[in-house]
C-alpha cells in the first residue's frame, strides 16, 4: 500500500478505495474523484503504443456518432470565423474533420501525435477535450492550462464516463483501460468550474461543456 497520496485535482487527502494485485486506486475526500496510485503508471512509451492500438477511425460511422455531442454543440455555439483547439486529437481527430468538412477553424494538439508546443501559446474561442480527460496524470495542471488558452466567453467540451455511487468499481469496464488513471465525480467537476472560474457547467450523461466567464 502507498503512501498518503493527495488529489491530483483538489489536493486534498484521499483514501484506498480499491485494490487488486497489480493497482490501487484511491477516492478523494473532498471531491470524490478516484486515482490509479501513479506508482501504476503506465511509461510514455507503453502509452503512446496503446493509443496507436485504438481503432479512431475517422470514416467510421459508429464513432462519428459517438462524438456528436461535442460536434453539435461546437456548431450551436460558434461559427467558422471562431478558433478551436483539439487537444488531446489522437490518430484519429474525428471530431475535427467533421467540423473542418463544415469549414470550422481548429488546431491539433496531442502529447504523442500533434506534439506542436506553440499552439499552447495562443488563445482559442473553444477547446475540444474527447475522451482525454480521464488520461491525465496530474488533471490540475491540465485544466490550468487549457483555462488560460481559453478565450472569455469561451468553453471547454469534454466527454468521459463519470464516477458515481450507483457503479459497481469492481466490474466497471472504464477502469480497465490502463491509460485510464483517473475518474471524475460530479463534485470534482464543480471544484474544476469553480478553481479555474468558469460561470457554468453542463453535464448530460458523459457530455460536459465548461462555459468560461465574459
Amino acid at each position: 500500500m502507498a503512501p498518503f497520496i493527495k488529489c491530483l485535482l483538489c489536493g486534498s487527502k484521499t483514501n484506498l478505495f480499491y485494490e487488486t494485485e497489480n493497482k490501487e486506486y484511491y477516492q478523494c475526500n473532498n471531491c470524490f474523484s478516484i486515482m490509479l496510485d501513479p506508482a501504476y503508471y503506465l511509461t510514455d512509451e507503453e502509452e503512446k503504443k496503446r493509443y496507436e492500438a485504438h481503432n479512431n477511425d475517422i470514416y467510421d460511422s459508429g464513432y462519428q456518432n459517438f462524438v456528436s455531442p461535442i460536434v453539435q454543440g461546437v456548431k450551436n455555439n460558434y461559427n467558422i470565423n471562431h478558433i478551436g483547439l483539439d487537444y488531446g486529437a489522437g490518430t484519429g481527430p474525428v471530431i475535427t474533420k467533421l467540423l473542418e468538412e463544415e469549414g470550422f477553424n481548429i488546431e491539433l494538439y496531442d502529447p504523442f501525435f500533434h506534439n506542436y508546443s506553440n499552439k499552447l501559446y495562443k488563445k482559442y474561442d473553444y477547446i475540444i477535450c474527447c475522451e482525454v480527460m480521464e488520461h491525465f496524470h496530474n488533471p490540475y495542471d491540465e485544466f490550468n492550462k487549457l483555462s488560460k488558452i481559453l478565450k472569455k466567453g469561451g468553453s471547454i467540451f469534454c466527454m468521459t464516463n463519470l464516477y458515481d455511487n450507483s457503479i459497481n468499481f469492481d466490474s466497471w469496464y472504464y477502469k480497465n483501460d490502463n491509460t485510464h488513471v483517473f475518474f471524475y465525480h460530479k463534485k470534482g467537476l464543480e471544484y474544476i468550474k469553480d478553481e479555474f472560474d468558469f460561470l457554468n457547467i453542463k453535464i448530460d450523461n458523459n457530455f460536459i461543456k465548461f462555459i468560461s466567464k465574459n
